[in-house]
C-alpha cells in the first residue's frame, strides 16, 4: 500500500490567500493586510474565494508530498497533472535486482489470478537479473578493448546494462516520488482523482493526500473531492451514480 506525508507546504497557507484575494481590492500595504486579517476575517475571505471561483490566489500555496510503495502505472497517471513538480526514483540509475512490485487488490483476492500474476513477476525479475548480467559482461569487454581500466570499466558497463534491462520491468514496479503541487492544482487532481472512475490506486492516494492537506488547511479544502461533491457529475451517462454517497464520504452534504 502507498505511503504518503506532507514534508514541506506554505505557511499560513490560508491566511496567505485571504490576503492575495484581498490585496486585489484594497488600498491598503501588503503588512497592513496581513495584520488586519484574524481567524474570522481569513475565514471568510477563503469561503468567498473559493465560492467566488478565484482560484488563482490558491496558486501562492504550494504542498510537498513524500510518495512510496506506488506503482509505474500510477506514475504514468499522475505525471497527466502537469502543473507539479516530480521527482521520481530512476530505473536507469537505481539496479532493481529485487524490485517490489505494487499488487491490484482485484488480483489480490482471485487465487488463480494471483497465482499467474506471481509466476510472472518470478519470470520477469530472473529475466531483469540475466540480461543486467550478460550485458554488464558484454559492455565490460568493450570497455577494456577500448582502454579503460577493469574497475572502471565494470562500473560504466553495469549502468549501461541496467539502463536496457529496465524494458522488462513490469507495470507494475514499485516506485517512489517526491510532488510539489500548488493548491489549485491540487483541487483540480481531486476533482479527477478522488472520483469513483478514477483507477483504484491513485484514488486511494488522492484519498491519503486529502486528508493530509485537510488537517493543514481545512477551510481552503473544505469542499475538496471528486467533481460531483460540488455539483452535477461530469461523467455524463459513464457516472458511477453514487453523488449522495460521495458527497457523505467527503463531508460536503
Amino acid at each position: 500500500m502507498a505511503t504518503v506525508k506532507i514534508i514541506s507546504y506554505t505557511p499560513e497557507p490560508e491566511k496567505l490567500i485571504a490576503a492575495a484575494g484581498k490585496l486585489c481590492y484594497s488600498p491598503s500595504t501588503i503588512d497592513e493586510l496581513f495584520e488586519s486579517l484574524d481567524e474570522e476575517k481569513v475565514a471568510y475571505f477563503v469561503k468567498l474565494l473559493a465560492e467566488n471561483g478565484h482560484g488563482s490566489t490558491m496558486e501562492h500555496v504550494s504542498f510537498t508530498f513524500a510518495i512510496e510503495g506506488v506503482s509505474r502505472s500510477l506514475l504514468a497517471q499522475i505525471t497527466r497533472h502537469r502543473i507539479a513538480s516530480f521527482s521520481v526514483q530512476s530505473q536507469r540509475y537505481v539496479p532493481l535486482r529485487n524490485f517490489k512490485s505494487v499488487l491490484p487488490a482485484e488480483i489480490e483476492a482471485d487465487p488463480e489470478a494471483l497465482e499467474v500474476y506471481n509466476d510472472a513477476v518470478d519470470a520477469v525479475g530472473e529475466a531483469y537479473n540475466k540480461i543486467a548480467d550478460i550485458l554488464t559482461e558484454t559492455h565490460k569487454k568493450r570497455l577494456i578493448e577500448e582502454g579503460k581500466a577493469e574497475k572502471e570499466a565494470k562500473r560504466i558497463a553495469r549502468k549501461l546494462a541496467i539502463e536496457d534491462a529496465r524494458a522488462v520491468l513490469p507495470n507494475s514496479c514499485e516506485t517512489k516520488m517526491l510532488l510539489t503541487m500548488n493548491a489549485r492544482s491540487l483541487m483540480n487532481f481531486f476533482a479527477h482523482r478522488c472520483c469513483m472512475r478514477a483507477q483504484t490506486e491513485i484514488r486511494v492516494l488522492a484519498d491519503q493526500m486529502l486528508e493530509l492537506v485537510k488537517e493543514i488547511a481545512p477551510l481552503l479544502f473544505a469542499k475538496a473531492g471528486p467533481s460531483c461533491v460540488r455539483g452535477k457529475c461530469p461523467e455524463g451517462n459513464m457516472t458511477c451514480g453514487k453523488m449522495p454517497e460521495m458527497r457523505k464520504k467527503y463531508g460536503v452534504e
